[in-house]
Protein backbone atom coordinates (compact mmCIF):
# COMPACT_ATOMS: atom_id res chain seq x y z
CA UNK A 1 0.00 0.00 0.00
CA UNK A 2 1.32 3.12 -0.96
CA UNK A 3 -1.07 5.63 1.61
CA UNK A 4 0.36 7.39 4.11
CA UNK A 5 -1.11 6.35 7.95
CA UNK A 6 -1.75 7.64 10.78
CA UNK A 7 1.92 5.93 11.26
CA UNK A 8 3.71 8.44 9.15
CA UNK A 9 2.54 11.60 11.08
CA UNK A 10 3.34 13.18 14.40
CA UNK A 11 0.34 13.74 16.60
CA UNK A 12 1.91 14.41 19.74
CA UNK A 13 -0.35 17.76 20.88
CA UNK A 14 -2.15 18.03 17.87
CA UNK A 15 -5.45 18.34 16.93
CA UNK A 16 -6.14 15.05 15.34
CA UNK A 17 -9.43 14.73 13.11
CA UNK A 18 -10.86 11.48 12.96
CA UNK A 19 -13.96 10.66 10.51
CA UNK A 20 -14.70 7.05 11.65
CA UNK A 21 -17.68 5.30 10.19
CA UNK A 22 -19.94 4.81 13.03
CA UNK A 23 -23.43 4.50 10.87
CA UNK A 24 -24.11 1.20 13.16
CA UNK A 25 -27.66 -0.33 13.29
CA UNK A 26 -29.80 0.99 16.18
CA UNK A 27 -33.36 -0.24 17.91
CA UNK A 28 -35.20 1.96 20.34
CA UNK A 29 -31.51 3.53 21.03
CA UNK A 30 -29.73 0.39 21.26
CA UNK A 31 -26.75 -0.91 19.00
CA UNK A 32 -27.63 -4.29 17.56
CA UNK A 33 -24.19 -4.66 15.83
CA UNK A 34 -20.78 -2.55 17.11
CA UNK A 35 -18.58 -4.20 14.99
CA UNK A 36 -17.97 -0.88 13.40
CA UNK A 37 -16.74 1.16 16.49
CA UNK A 38 -15.14 -2.28 17.77
CA UNK A 39 -13.01 -2.21 14.22
CA UNK A 40 -12.14 1.80 14.49
CA UNK A 41 -10.98 1.09 18.41
CA UNK A 42 -7.06 0.27 17.19
CA UNK A 43 -6.83 3.85 15.46
CA UNK A 44 -8.12 6.09 18.39
CA UNK A 45 -5.80 4.23 21.21
CA UNK A 46 -2.80 4.88 18.79
CA UNK A 47 -3.82 8.70 18.25
CA UNK A 48 -4.77 9.25 22.49
CA UNK A 49 -1.59 6.74 23.32
CA UNK A 50 0.80 9.26 21.18
CA UNK A 51 -0.33 12.10 23.10
CA UNK A 52 -2.45 13.38 20.16
CA UNK A 53 -6.02 14.97 21.21
CA UNK A 54 -8.72 12.78 19.31
CA UNK A 55 -11.49 14.48 17.49
CA UNK A 56 -14.28 12.03 16.06
CA UNK A 57 -17.14 12.52 13.76
CA UNK A 58 -19.51 10.22 11.92
CA UNK A 59 -22.65 10.13 10.22
CA UNK A 60 -25.29 8.04 11.39
CA UNK A 61 -28.16 7.11 9.09
CA UNK A 62 -30.18 9.58 6.88
CA UNK A 63 -31.34 12.94 8.14
CA UNK A 64 -33.66 14.38 5.87
CA UNK A 65 -35.76 16.57 8.35
CA UNK A 66 -35.37 18.51 12.18
CA UNK A 67 -37.92 15.22 13.18
CA UNK A 68 -34.82 12.59 12.38
CA UNK A 69 -32.62 14.21 14.76
CA UNK A 70 -33.99 12.63 18.12
CA UNK A 71 -33.26 8.84 16.59
CA UNK A 72 -29.84 9.87 14.84
CA UNK A 73 -27.79 11.31 17.70
CA UNK A 74 -24.26 9.80 18.71
CA UNK A 75 -24.75 9.94 22.31
CA UNK A 76 -25.16 6.29 22.46
CA UNK A 77 -22.34 5.55 20.26
CA UNK A 78 -20.14 8.03 22.57
CA UNK A 79 -21.33 6.00 25.46
CA UNK A 80 -20.74 2.91 24.13
CA UNK A 81 -16.97 4.01 22.53
CA UNK A 82 -16.38 5.03 26.25
CA UNK A 83 -17.19 1.75 28.23
CA UNK A 84 -15.11 0.35 25.29
CA UNK A 85 -12.31 2.28 25.24
CA UNK A 86 -12.60 2.65 29.79
CA UNK A 87 -11.41 5.94 28.56
CA UNK A 88 -13.76 9.56 28.72
CA UNK A 89 -15.43 10.55 25.50
CA UNK A 90 -16.70 14.03 25.62
CA UNK A 91 -19.61 14.34 23.81
CA UNK A 92 -20.62 17.58 22.08
CA UNK A 93 -24.32 17.55 20.89
CA UNK A 94 -23.34 20.24 17.80
CA UNK A 95 -21.96 20.23 14.43
CA UNK A 96 -20.44 23.79 14.22
CA UNK A 97 -20.49 26.80 16.50
CA UNK A 98 -18.80 28.21 19.76
CA UNK A 99 -19.97 25.22 21.87
CA UNK A 100 -18.19 22.44 19.77
CA UNK A 101 -14.84 25.33 19.17
CA UNK A 102 -14.78 25.70 23.16
CA UNK A 103 -14.82 22.05 23.77
CA UNK A 104 -11.67 21.30 21.40
CA UNK A 105 -9.67 24.43 22.34
CA UNK A 106 -9.96 22.60 25.97
CA UNK A 107 -8.71 19.39 25.41
CA UNK A 108 -5.93 18.00 26.80
CA UNK A 109 -3.62 15.42 25.02
CA UNK A 110 -4.27 11.79 24.94
CA UNK A 111 -7.91 13.28 25.37
CA UNK A 112 -11.07 12.31 23.06
CA UNK A 113 -14.47 13.96 21.93
CA UNK A 114 -16.95 13.22 19.76
CA UNK A 115 -19.09 15.73 17.90
CA UNK A 116 -22.74 15.37 16.55
CA UNK A 117 -23.88 13.29 13.37
CA UNK A 118 -22.17 15.00 10.40
CA UNK A 119 -25.96 14.35 8.10
CA UNK A 120 -27.15 16.97 10.83
CA UNK A 121 -26.15 19.33 8.38
CA UNK A 122 -28.08 17.83 5.55
CA UNK A 123 -31.45 19.10 6.73
CA UNK A 124 -30.83 22.65 5.09
CA UNK A 125 -28.96 21.96 1.88
CA UNK A 126 -27.43 18.92 2.49
CA UNK A 127 -24.15 20.30 3.03
CA UNK A 128 -22.76 17.50 4.35
CA UNK A 129 -23.59 15.01 1.41
CA UNK A 130 -22.86 17.79 -1.08
CA UNK A 131 -19.80 18.37 0.31
CA UNK A 132 -20.47 21.99 0.69
CA UNK A 133 -17.06 24.07 0.10
CA UNK A 134 -17.79 26.04 3.53
CA UNK A 135 -18.45 23.28 5.61
CA UNK A 136 -15.90 21.01 4.78
CA UNK A 137 -13.44 24.23 5.14
CA UNK A 138 -15.21 25.10 8.87
CA UNK A 139 -14.58 21.12 9.62
CA UNK A 140 -10.84 21.74 8.58
CA UNK A 141 -10.03 24.62 10.67
CA UNK A 142 -11.10 22.72 14.01
CA UNK A 143 -7.89 20.49 13.59
CA UNK A 144 -4.12 20.18 12.72
CA UNK A 145 -4.11 16.76 10.57
CA UNK A 146 -6.60 14.40 9.46
CA UNK A 147 -7.24 10.71 9.72
CA UNK A 148 -9.53 9.37 7.72
CA UNK A 149 -10.85 6.07 8.73
CA UNK A 150 -14.08 5.54 7.47
CA UNK A 151 -13.91 2.68 4.62
CA UNK A 152 -17.98 2.32 4.59
CA UNK A 153 -18.22 6.32 3.38
CA UNK A 154 -15.27 6.18 1.33
CA UNK A 155 -17.29 6.15 -2.11
CA UNK A 156 -18.60 8.87 -1.29
CA UNK A 157 -16.82 12.72 -1.68
CA UNK A 158 -18.77 14.55 1.52
CA UNK A 159 -17.26 17.68 3.36
CA UNK A 160 -16.23 15.03 6.60
CA UNK A 161 -13.90 13.13 3.70
CA UNK A 162 -13.08 15.18 1.05
CA UNK A 163 -13.75 18.74 2.31
CA UNK A 164 -12.17 18.71 5.01
CA UNK A 165 -8.77 16.84 2.97
CA UNK A 166 -9.25 20.02 0.75
CA UNK A 167 -8.63 22.11 3.18
CA UNK A 168 -5.76 20.70 5.55
CA UNK A 169 -2.26 20.50 5.03
CA UNK A 170 -2.14 16.37 5.04
CA UNK A 171 -4.98 13.81 5.02
CA UNK A 172 -3.70 10.10 6.27
CA UNK A 173 -5.38 6.20 6.38
CA UNK A 174 -6.41 5.01 10.04
CA UNK A 175 -5.79 1.20 10.50
CA UNK A 176 -9.20 0.50 9.60
CA UNK A 177 -9.00 2.10 6.11
CA UNK A 178 -5.51 0.64 5.24
CA UNK A 179 -6.88 -3.12 6.63
CA UNK A 180 -9.50 -2.40 3.18
CA UNK A 181 -7.11 -1.34 1.04
CA UNK A 182 -4.63 -4.27 1.87
CA UNK A 183 -7.54 -7.02 1.85
CA UNK A 184 -10.26 -6.00 -0.83
CA UNK A 185 -7.97 -3.62 -2.95
CA UNK A 186 -5.01 -6.44 -2.61
CA UNK A 187 -7.78 -9.36 -3.61
CA UNK A 188 -8.85 -6.89 -7.22
CA UNK A 189 -5.79 -5.98 -7.93
CA UNK A 190 -2.96 -8.88 -6.83
CA UNK A 191 -4.52 -12.04 -5.63
CA UNK A 192 -3.20 -15.39 -4.41
CA UNK A 193 -4.53 -17.68 -6.94
CA UNK A 194 -6.74 -19.51 -7.63
CA UNK A 195 -9.00 -16.57 -7.01
CA UNK A 196 -12.51 -17.79 -6.32
CA UNK A 197 -15.57 -14.46 -5.96
CA UNK A 198 -18.99 -15.55 -4.18
CA UNK A 199 -21.48 -13.30 -5.51
CA UNK A 200 -24.95 -13.13 -3.94
CA UNK A 201 -27.94 -10.70 -3.25
CA UNK A 202 -31.03 -10.39 -4.92
CA UNK A 203 -30.27 -8.49 -8.50
CA UNK A 204 -27.66 -8.50 -11.07
CA UNK A 205 -28.48 -4.76 -11.23
CA UNK A 206 -26.88 -4.12 -8.39
CA UNK A 207 -23.71 -5.90 -9.09
CA UNK A 208 -23.19 -5.91 -12.96
CA UNK A 209 -20.07 -4.00 -12.44
CA UNK A 210 -18.61 -6.07 -9.95
CA UNK A 211 -19.68 -9.29 -11.60
CA UNK A 212 -17.83 -7.87 -15.09
CA UNK A 213 -14.90 -6.89 -13.30
CA UNK A 214 -14.20 -9.87 -11.42
CA UNK A 215 -14.65 -11.71 -14.69
CA UNK A 216 -11.66 -9.87 -15.46
CA UNK A 217 -9.55 -10.94 -12.31
CA UNK A 218 -11.10 -14.11 -10.60
CA UNK A 219 -10.77 -17.46 -11.82
CA UNK A 220 -13.94 -18.83 -10.94
CA UNK A 221 -16.95 -16.28 -9.76
CA UNK A 222 -19.83 -18.52 -7.75
CA UNK A 223 -23.57 -16.15 -8.46
CA UNK A 224 -26.21 -17.34 -5.70
CA UNK A 225 -29.25 -15.78 -4.16
CA UNK A 226 -31.63 -13.75 -5.98
CA UNK A 227 -29.46 -13.14 -8.72
CA UNK A 228 -28.90 -16.79 -9.99
CA UNK A 229 -32.37 -16.99 -11.40
CA UNK A 230 -31.90 -14.52 -13.66
CA UNK A 231 -28.98 -16.39 -15.09
CA UNK A 232 -30.64 -19.72 -15.46
CA UNK A 233 -33.79 -17.67 -16.91
CA UNK A 234 -30.79 -16.39 -19.58
CA UNK A 235 -30.16 -19.59 -20.21
CA UNK A 236 -33.66 -21.13 -20.86
CA UNK A 237 -35.16 -22.40 -17.33
CA UNK A 238 -38.37 -21.48 -16.38
CA UNK A 239 -37.90 -20.30 -12.60
CA UNK A 240 -41.06 -20.14 -11.42
CA UNK A 241 -42.38 -16.97 -9.31
CA UNK A 242 -38.78 -16.93 -7.63
CA UNK A 243 -37.25 -13.24 -7.96
CA UNK A 244 -36.16 -12.71 -11.74
CA UNK A 245 -34.83 -9.65 -13.23
CA UNK A 246 -36.27 -10.31 -17.09
CA UNK A 247 -34.81 -6.53 -18.35
CA UNK A 248 -31.51 -8.03 -17.69
CA UNK A 249 -31.87 -11.26 -19.13
CA UNK A 250 -30.09 -10.14 -22.11
CA UNK A 251 -27.28 -8.69 -19.87
CA UNK A 252 -26.78 -12.04 -18.15
CA UNK A 253 -26.61 -13.86 -21.56
CA UNK A 254 -23.70 -11.35 -22.30
CA UNK A 255 -22.07 -11.91 -18.72
CA UNK A 256 -22.54 -16.07 -19.36
CA UNK A 257 -20.45 -15.37 -22.54
CA UNK A 258 -17.62 -13.30 -21.17
CA UNK A 259 -17.29 -15.24 -18.69
CA UNK A 260 -16.34 -18.88 -20.72
CA UNK A 261 -17.18 -21.13 -17.72
CA UNK A 262 -15.68 -19.17 -15.07
CA UNK A 263 -19.19 -18.51 -13.78
CA UNK A 264 -20.49 -21.13 -11.56
CA UNK A 265 -24.57 -21.41 -11.04
CA UNK A 266 -26.27 -23.51 -8.11
CA UNK A 267 -27.27 -27.12 -9.50
CA UNK A 268 -29.99 -27.17 -6.31
CA UNK A 269 -32.42 -25.33 -4.64
CA UNK A 270 -35.45 -24.77 -1.85
CA UNK A 271 -38.63 -24.80 -3.35
CA UNK A 272 -42.08 -22.87 -1.67
CA UNK A 273 -45.26 -21.29 -2.96
CA UNK A 274 -45.03 -18.38 -0.43
CA UNK A 275 -42.51 -15.81 0.76
CA UNK A 276 -42.43 -16.89 4.78
CA UNK A 277 -40.57 -18.95 7.16
CA UNK A 278 -42.16 -22.32 6.70
CA UNK A 279 -39.83 -25.44 5.42
CA UNK A 280 -38.75 -25.78 1.95
CA UNK A 281 -42.15 -28.32 -0.04
CA UNK A 282 -38.87 -29.81 -1.93
CA UNK A 283 -35.54 -29.46 -2.69
CA UNK A 284 -34.09 -30.55 -6.46
CA UNK A 285 -32.64 -28.65 -9.65
CA UNK A 286 -34.82 -25.65 -11.14
CA UNK A 287 -36.10 -28.51 -14.08
CA UNK A 288 -38.31 -29.32 -10.64
CA UNK A 289 -39.66 -26.16 -9.95
CA UNK A 290 -43.51 -25.86 -10.35
CA UNK A 291 -44.99 -22.46 -12.45
CA UNK A 292 -46.43 -21.47 -8.92
CA UNK A 293 -43.25 -22.05 -7.02
CA UNK A 294 -40.28 -19.90 -5.92
CA UNK A 295 -36.59 -21.06 -4.74
CA UNK A 296 -35.60 -19.25 -1.81
CA UNK A 297 -32.08 -21.00 -0.78
CA UNK A 298 -29.87 -23.18 -2.66
CA UNK A 299 -29.47 -26.62 -2.26
CA UNK A 300 -26.72 -29.03 -0.43
CA UNK A 301 -25.96 -30.52 -3.69
CA UNK A 302 -24.70 -26.50 -4.37
CA UNK A 303 -23.13 -26.27 -1.09
CA UNK A 304 -21.53 -29.14 -1.54
CA UNK A 305 -20.14 -27.51 -5.52
CA UNK A 306 -19.21 -24.49 -3.83
CA UNK A 307 -17.21 -25.92 -1.14
CA UNK A 308 -15.68 -28.11 -4.40
CA UNK A 309 -14.16 -24.53 -5.93
CA UNK A 310 -13.56 -22.95 -2.81
CA UNK A 311 -11.07 -26.03 -1.63
CA UNK A 312 -8.13 -24.73 -3.78
CA UNK A 313 -8.79 -21.15 -3.53
CA UNK A 314 -5.66 -18.66 -2.00
CA UNK A 315 -7.72 -15.96 -2.28
CA UNK A 316 -11.60 -15.78 -1.99
CA UNK A 317 -14.12 -12.68 -1.87
CA UNK A 318 -17.42 -13.14 -0.60
CA UNK A 319 -20.12 -10.51 -0.91
CA UNK A 320 -24.37 -11.72 -0.72
CA UNK A 321 -26.27 -14.04 0.83
CA UNK A 322 -27.05 -17.35 -1.29
CA UNK A 323 -30.66 -17.16 0.13
CA UNK A 324 -33.27 -15.75 2.00
CA UNK A 325 -30.68 -16.33 5.09
CA UNK A 326 -33.14 -13.82 7.86
CA UNK A 327 -35.26 -16.98 7.87
CA UNK A 328 -33.70 -20.04 9.37
CA UNK A 329 -35.37 -22.72 6.78
CA UNK A 330 -33.55 -20.56 4.28
CA UNK A 331 -30.47 -19.93 5.63
CA UNK A 332 -28.83 -23.31 4.59
CA UNK A 333 -27.36 -21.81 1.70
CA UNK A 334 -25.57 -19.11 3.30
CA UNK A 335 -24.54 -21.18 6.64
CA UNK A 336 -23.15 -23.59 4.41
CA UNK A 337 -21.06 -21.32 2.13
CA UNK A 338 -19.87 -19.65 5.06
CA UNK A 339 -18.63 -22.57 7.36
CA UNK A 340 -17.01 -23.51 3.57
CA UNK A 341 -15.05 -19.96 3.33
CA UNK A 342 -14.55 -20.15 6.86
CA UNK A 343 -12.59 -23.74 7.05
CA UNK A 344 -10.40 -23.00 4.60
CA UNK A 345 -6.79 -23.45 6.31
CA UNK A 346 -4.78 -21.52 3.76
CA UNK A 347 -6.35 -18.84 1.81
CA UNK A 348 -7.33 -15.34 2.33
CA UNK A 349 -10.46 -15.03 3.08
CA UNK A 350 -12.14 -11.45 2.76
CA UNK A 351 -15.92 -10.89 3.20
CA UNK A 352 -17.26 -8.09 1.36
CA UNK A 353 -19.15 -5.94 3.94
CA UNK A 354 -23.35 -5.64 4.22
CA UNK A 355 -25.42 -8.78 4.72
CA UNK A 356 -22.46 -11.32 4.17
CA UNK A 357 -20.97 -9.50 6.81
CA UNK A 358 -23.61 -9.24 8.99
CA UNK A 359 -24.63 -13.29 8.21
CA UNK A 360 -20.94 -14.32 9.21
CA UNK A 361 -20.99 -12.30 12.68
CA UNK A 362 -24.74 -13.51 13.04
CA UNK A 363 -23.45 -17.51 12.97
CA UNK A 364 -20.72 -17.19 14.69
CA UNK A 365 -17.56 -17.45 11.97
CA UNK A 366 -16.73 -13.93 12.15
CA UNK A 367 -12.96 -14.92 13.77
CA UNK A 368 -12.65 -17.14 11.19
CA UNK A 369 -11.90 -14.83 8.41
CA UNK A 370 -9.38 -12.59 7.25
CA UNK A 371 -11.14 -9.59 7.06
CA UNK A 372 -14.50 -9.17 7.33
CA UNK A 373 -15.01 -5.40 5.74
CA UNK A 374 -17.29 -2.32 7.71
CA UNK A 375 -17.95 -0.90 4.20
CA UNK A 376 -21.46 -2.17 2.06
CA UNK A 377 -21.32 -0.05 -1.15
CA UNK A 378 -18.07 0.76 -0.52
CA UNK A 379 -17.06 -2.75 -1.26
CA UNK A 380 -18.54 -3.05 -3.91
CA UNK A 381 -17.62 -0.14 -5.46
CA UNK A 382 -13.55 -1.13 -5.01
CA UNK A 383 -14.32 -5.04 -5.87
CA UNK A 384 -15.71 -2.84 -9.31
CA UNK A 385 -12.14 -1.47 -9.35
CA UNK A 386 -13.72 2.37 -9.40
CA UNK A 387 -11.30 4.88 -7.51
CA UNK A 388 -12.90 5.37 -4.15
CA UNK A 389 -12.72 9.58 -3.38
CA UNK A 390 -12.28 8.24 0.56
CA UNK A 391 -9.03 6.46 -0.23
CA UNK A 392 -7.82 9.31 -3.15
CA UNK A 393 -7.79 11.92 -0.95
CA UNK A 394 -4.78 10.26 1.39
CA UNK A 395 -1.86 11.27 0.81
CA UNK A 396 0.69 8.67 -1.04
CA UNK A 397 4.22 7.86 0.22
Amino acid sequence: MNKKTVRDIEVSGKKVLIRVDFNVPMQDGEITDENRIVEALPTIKYIVDNGGRAILFSHLGRVASAEDKKDATLAPVAKRLQELLQKEVKFVPETRGQVLEEAIANLKDGEILMFENTRFEDIEGKKESKNNPELGKYWASLGDVFVNDAFGTAHRAHASNAGIAANIKETVAGFLLEKEIKFIGGAVSNPKRPFVAILGGAKVSDKIEVISNLLNVADKVIIGGGMAYTFLKAQGFEVGTSLCEIEKLDLAKELLEKADGKIVLPVDFRFTKKFENEPASHVGPITDIKADEMSLDIGPKSVELFAEILATAKTVVWNGPMGVFEMSNYAHGTIGVCEAIANLKSATTIVGGGDSAAAAIQFGYASKFTHISTGGGASLEYLEGKLLPGIEIVANK
